[in-house]
């Protein structure tokens, strides 16, 4: 929130009008999958010729991720058509785009199956309709963004599907490891499908190449680090980049800019062009050239057109000293000479392959003991045509230009500092970070360049490279200056790994450079919850469940139901939850203690998963239940602000209604409850939910306005009273008058105690329904889907809360008639008050990575709750 990165994209523009063209598919595809179509995009003329459908590109599938649009394939494919136009139609790109109805298929996994199987028919379709093409291709490349690269890899899943059908794949911002809010089974158990598919079949999937580009820190929907494909698939066909590590790009995006990025998606066009074979003018069937290719342009620019076999040796001759007029950024420039005479260079190895393309520079590191017969280094520079070019060159030892600077401790919080001065003057400087290998570090590193006269200089480029992952930041900076870079991880480093992140400093050779490095506090906060932000849920319905089970506590012991704000700062204790769970995630490393956890048939601890993928540490879950008691506290304040409002609006329209006590179950209640079941298993589970929900809300609106009520009278009888108390003192009245007006200027005390149970009834209902509104919320996307689903089918298959809804209907339809003085005498009262305690354990043990499981544990403390008005 408060380091949000500029956005340094470039938006694309259509030259012509966009058009989406609808393809007709096979009847029997189009009644299975009503809500699903297939688009082919086009441009002006190009549009007009492909109505026919006599297409002769090669074809490219773009799938849109969650509650995405199909036509956001516009950028890719006016771009591709541009390129296409630069090369005379030689070879051209048909782009097709899905329309999945814009679902939510982020938060509802029940579609996504769905949607894997309609995709294998679209790409049966597009390749028909170049079954008569003299170059008519075998396979389809796919480009999917966000959940629609998910969609894209889970083809290879399906068991009628042959793996040929597709040979490349680019992902965009896609969250290949885990979901960001598992909050229904169908999720996990897709994604569990998917990886566990892409581990034990990766040698299957060499000849299928994979490239997953992550949007970097402006991503906030999806963290780079879910976008690696997993590691143990496909070492050699496989590559993982962030966005800001892209040359010629350069650039974080956010998860939308990420299908416009101008920057971003040139770098994809021209790496489909030069994927093009010649010979059979498809995409090439070489799984080597299609990696590098993709090195190329995504990992390692060398300032050069793409060559797949590039010449070793030139023979430079006279006619090589004339300067030439093409693009100093295309072209090669640096040559080692291997054969000269006394007056030139007649052969030359071409070095411009080792350079590497950095913002407003190209650099060339060679090793001498690599090039032991070179007698010289020729530059070959084109006219300058207004341009300067500044040519650098100096000689060193690679261990003289390396230093290394240990970070500051987390714990530093920022007063303390690590600091270099780099005295000597070149060109390069690699700062070695010592000690920087964990997702939770986060640093603010000044740099601050001295020069000693005041001519003008290129700028300096700093580059934070990441050795075990490709998640590089560039950095430029004018000379002089104070520039300030943010250090932090997408991903920790692997325990393989011992190499050292480093700040390469590409600087002037004039200047003296001061390297200081600190904590940042602000940073690391925000890695904390960039990281498990998802998890706040089950922190929050936690605290309230705390809360909740304090409540029933006091009521059992005093008679009274607490304040909730002042019983979720009594009970909401970390230390109550977290040492069980840190005691079992430790337990869990011996093999005894894991066989019989296995035998018990018990899920594995989450916390124990992210420690194994490097992305807990122990104060986490501290701060994350610091975190949710903040949530929870607020949330509390909100309810009864919001009771206030509403009740006051009451008052100020409507009589208020009288107290009195309601029967647990009537007839009418019972044709409600089973009314409300058979919605929820006719329909959808969450619209039950929701109906039951609003029900409540209103309940408690309504008592609260009692209870309002009631109170105000009291007060005003108060006043009355003690006002006529004031006049006996000092009027002379019959003592016959006095005793008579006592009834009137008091209350009986049963109806002083029926008034205290109400107010305690509000306080443990106010709880209830803060607990349920998480409830709902959980469930939500899936009343979204079938909302924008019901013209298609009424009832929501698969349904991920249904059974659960019909539970709550039959608990709520109870516990919103009852009262406190039903509870208080209950024998499982007992039981009911200490339940939510081991409850909140359990919820924090299995939930964080299974949202869809808070409900179920929700569930359980309210049917004791409602036992205990029976029993």
């Amino acid at each position: 929130m408060f380091l949000y990165e500029e956005n340094r994209c470039s938006m694309t523009y259509m030259y012509e009008y966009p058009e989406y063209l609808k393809i007709k598919l096979p009847k029997k595809t189009a009644r299975r999958y009503p809500a699903y179509e297939l688009y082919l995009y086009g441009e002006g003329n190009y549009a007009e010729e492909n109505k026919n459908l006599l297409l002769t590109g090669i074809p490219v599938l773009f799938l849109p991720g969650n509650a995405g649009s199909y036509k956001q394939v516009r950028s890719l494919g006016s771009i591709a058509l541009r390129k296409a136009e630069d090369v005379d139609f030689k070879y051209h790109f048909n782009f097709f785009s899905v329309n999945f109805n814009e679902e939510l298929v982020a938060l509802y996994g029940g579609s996504l199956q769905r949607q894997t199987k309609f995709v294998h028919e679209c790409i049966k379709v597009i390749l028909k309709l170049y079954k008569d093409q003299e170059f008519a291709p075998s396979s389809v490349a796919i480009v999917g963004h966000s959940m629609g690269g998910l969609v894209a890899r889970a083809l290879l899943t399906l068991k009628n599907f042959k793996p040929e059908l597709i040979n490349l794949l680019i992902t965009q911002a896609t969250p290949h490891v885990a979901p960001v809010m598992p909050l229904d089974k169908y999720l996990t158990d897709f994604y569990t499908a998917v990886n566990n598919h892409w581990i034990l079949k990766a040698q299957d999937l060499r000849n299928l190449t994979t490239l997953s580009v992550a949007g970097g820190f402006r991503d906030y929907q999806v963290r780079s680090g879910l976008a690696f494909l997993p590691r143990l698939s496909q070492h050699d066909s496989a590559l993982s980049v962030v966005s800001s590590a892209v040359p010629r790009a350069w650039a974080s995006t956010d998860h939308l800019s990420i299908v416009w990025c101008k920057e971003l998606i040139l770098a994809t066009i021209r790496a489909f062009f030069d994927l093009i074979d010649e010979n059979t003018r498809q995409i090439t069937e070489d799984p080597k050239k299609r990696m590098s290719v993709l090195n190329h342009h995504f990992v390692r620019h060398p300032a050069k057109m793409y060559e797949e076999n590039p010449e070793a040796f030139t023979h430079l001759t006279e006619n090589h000293t004339v300067m030439f007029t093409v693009k100093i950024d295309t072209s090669s420039w640096i040559y080692g000479c291997m054969n000269t005479n006394s007056s030139m260079c007649l052969e030359a190895a071409d070095l411009s392959w080792r350079a590497e393309l950095l913002p407003t520079t190209k650099v060339v590191m060679l090793k001498l003991l690599d090039y032991p017969s070179l007698s010289h280094i020729v530059i070959q520079v084109p006219p300058a045509v207004g341009n300067k070019y500044t040519l650098g060159c100096e000689f060193f030892k690679e261990d003289s230009r390396t230093v290394q600077l240990p970070v500051t401790h987390i714990f530093s919080f920022g007063f303390s500092s690590s600091k270099i001065l780099l005295n000597s003057t070149g060109l390069l400087y690699n700062v070695q970070l010592q000690h920087f290998s964990q997702i939770y570090q986060a640093f603010k590193i000044y740099i601050d360049s001295h020069c000693q006269s005041l001519k003008e200089r290129k700028p300096s480029v700093y580059r934070l490279h990441i050795p075990w992952s490709y998640e590089d930041s560039i950095t430029v900076a004018k000379v002089p200056s104070l520039a300030e870079i943010s250090a932090k991880l997408h991903i920790a480093q692997p325990h393989s790994d011992s190499s050292l992140p480093e700040l390469n400093i590409y600087s002037s050779p004039d200047c003296q450079y001061e390297v200081i490095l600190k904590t940042s506090l602000l940073q690391v906060l925000g890695q904390i919850v960039r990281f498990h932000a998802g998890a706040f849920p089950v922190y929050i319905v936690s605290n309230i469940l705390l809360t909740y089970g304090g409540q029933l506590s006091t009521l059992r012991s005093t008679g009274q139901c607490s304040d909730f704000s002042l019983q979720l700062v009594r009970t909401a204790k970390p230390y109550k939850v977290e040492p069980l769970i840190s005691i079992v995630v430790f337990l869990q490393g011996f093999n005894w203690f894991r066989e019989i956890w296995e035998s018990l048939s018990l899920p594995e601890v989450d916390a124990a998963v992210l420690s194994s993928q490097d992305a807990w540490f122990p104060l986490v879950s501290l701060i994350l239940f610091l975190f949710g008691t903040g949530i929870a506290y607020w949330s509390g304040v909100f309810f009864s602000t919001s009771l206030r409002l509403f009740s006051s609006l009451w008052l100020t329209l409507i009589r208020p209604p009288e107290l009195q006590k309601d029967k647990l179950i009537t007839p009418s209640r019972l044709c409600g409850m089973i009314s409300l079941a058979l919605v929820s298993w006719t329909t959808c589970g969450a619209f039950a939910v929701l109906i039951i929900y609003l029900q409540y809300l209103f309940k408690v609106v309504k008592l609260h306005v009692t209870v309002r009520a009631e109170q105000n009278m009291h007060n005003r009888d108060s006043g009355h009273s003690k006002e006529t108390s004031q006049n006996s003192s000092t009027h002379t009245v019959k003592a016959q008058s006095s005793v008579d007006s006592i009834p009137e200027a008091t209350q009986s005390p049963s109806n002083s105690e029926t008034s205290a149970e109400a107010a305690n009834s509000l306080k443990m209902h106010t709880t209830v329904l803060n607990l349920f509104t998480w409830i709902v919320l959980l469930n939500l996307p899936s009343l979204i889907y079938w909302l924008k689903n019901l013209r298609y089918n009424v009832r929501l298959d698969p349904d991920p809360c249904r059974t659960t809804a019909i539970i709550l209907v039959c608990i709520l339809e109870i516990l919103m008639n009852s009262s406190t003085s039903e509870v208080k005498s209950s024998k499982l009262l007992k039981i009911a008050a200490k339940v939510p305690l081991p409850l909140s354990v359990a919820m924090l043990a299995f939930g964080r990575m299974h949202l869809y499981r808070v409900p179920h544990f929700v569930t359980f403390s309210l049917l004791l709750h409602v036992l205990c008005c029976f029993v």
